[in-house]
């Protein structure tokens, strides 16, 4: 049994412990400052071990994760830098879930002289949605256009904003309002957020997406010069995104950040009942001809281990949980900084935590991976 720590006992980390105690292939120490939390989950998930430790503090971290194979962060975005320092003090392998732009910069820089390996955005955007486009975009001749679409939403909205909390909502705030990544006519540029709305329709039910921040991972470095538009927007049911710019904007919430979260926790429910759309569409020539491929799911909330678990708990526990087996397996570097592309899709998929991908419950009509030329 590889010994592993996870920090942070929130709703991706309970999962991800959850996943990975019920293998029997590792044995995992639950990480938090919040006893209460941690007592919680040691009850519901009998045989892991527990510390309570500041995930801020890196002498803190170093003792936790001292003598493990990997420690896998869950975290909010903004207490990256200790984990990963202390991880590559430790000399232990480091997967991470963030979105921040910033945070897997320094992640990048820690990783060049790192004797582990360093997986950041192991999640669902970034994270699976590179590894499909990625996929995608490798069996042609040459790229035109790479759009990767992801969207984590209720299944039964009901109110002026149709979305509850499924996620953390600083993370939910910080990709909502910093700068976006996109290569657009072949050049690599920084491109607004909440901007470039479009609407498009699957299975019959009609969605908005528009820009937000980290969804490409490293996508943007590793397609530079290859294609000629490549860009990433979060999925929405209409509507969403003109309530948020009011909130954001002519409210200026987007600059008292805390309080905007405190309203929106306060006001906006947590849902299990939820459905993850992942959505990439790539178009370029193959074989002299000039084609599209498209990849398309949705996935939904179920039961596992006897508890009910929302779409985006699976689909972002999965992701992380997959790169962890196949870094033991050896089908990852061993040391350095891993990409998400550097997956190979097959592997993942074929993975016993990727295939929580596939599974189809009878609710989805797209329960098969659609690529269409």
């Amino acid at each position: 049994m590889k010994p592993i720590v996870v920090v942070g006992a929130g709703k991706i980390g309970s999962m991800i412990t959850d996943f990975l105690n019920s293998t029997g292939d590792y044995k995992v120490t639950l990480v938090d400052q919040n006893q209460d939390a941690l007592d919680r989950i040691a009850e519901e998930i009998p045989g892991i071990s527990t510390v309570k430790a500041n995930a801020s503090n890196q002498q803190e971290m170093e003792a936790a994760f001292k003598g493990h194979f990997a420690v896998i962060n869950s975290c909010p975005f903004d207490i990256s830098a200790s984990i990963a320092h202390a991880a590559a003090a430790q000399q232990v392998h480091y997967l991470d879930l963030t979105e921040d732009v910033a945070s897997t910069r320094l992640i990048k820089s820690l990783a060049k002289d790192a004797k582990s390996a360093f997986i950041p955005q192991c999640g669902l955007a970034p994270g699976f949605i590179s590894i499909v486009a990625y996929d995608l975009a490798r069996h042609f001749d040459s790229l035109h256009n790479v759009h990767m679409r992801v969207g984590a939403l209720p299944k039964f909205p009901s109110n002026a904003l149709k979305y509850n909390l499924t996620w953390s909502t600083d993370g939910l705030i910080n990709e909502y309002l910093n700068p976006c990544e996109a290569i657009v006519n072949g050049q690599l540029r920084e491109v607004p957020p909440m901007e470039e709305l479009e609407h498009f329709s699957l299975d019959g039910d009609d969605y908005e997406a528009f820009n937000t921040s980290g969804g490409l991972g490293t996508l943007c470095e590793t397609l530079e010069g290859k294609v000629s538009n490549l860009n990433y927007r979060t999925v929405r049911y209409p509507g969403h995104r003109d309530v948020m710019k009011l909130l954001l904007n002519d409210l200026r919430l987007g600059e008292r950040r805390d309080l905007l979260k405190e309203i929106m926790e306060s006001a906006i429910p947590v849902t299990m009942q939820d459905v993850v759309l992942v959505f990439a569409n790539v178009s370029g020539v193959k074989n002299g001809l000039f084609l599209q491929e498209t990849f398309a799911r949705k996935i939904y909330s179920r039961e596992i281990n006897g508890k009910l678990r929302s779409a985006i708990q699976i689909t972002t526990a999965s992701g992380i949980c997959a790169a962890l087996d196949l870094l033991a397996e050896g089908k990852l570097p061993s040391q350095g900084f891993v990409r998400q592309e550097d997956i190979r899709f097959e592997d993942f998929i074929n993975n016993r935590f990727g295939r929580n991908y596939m599974e189809d419950d009878g609710k989805n009509p797209s329960a098969s991976v659609r690529r269409v030329a």
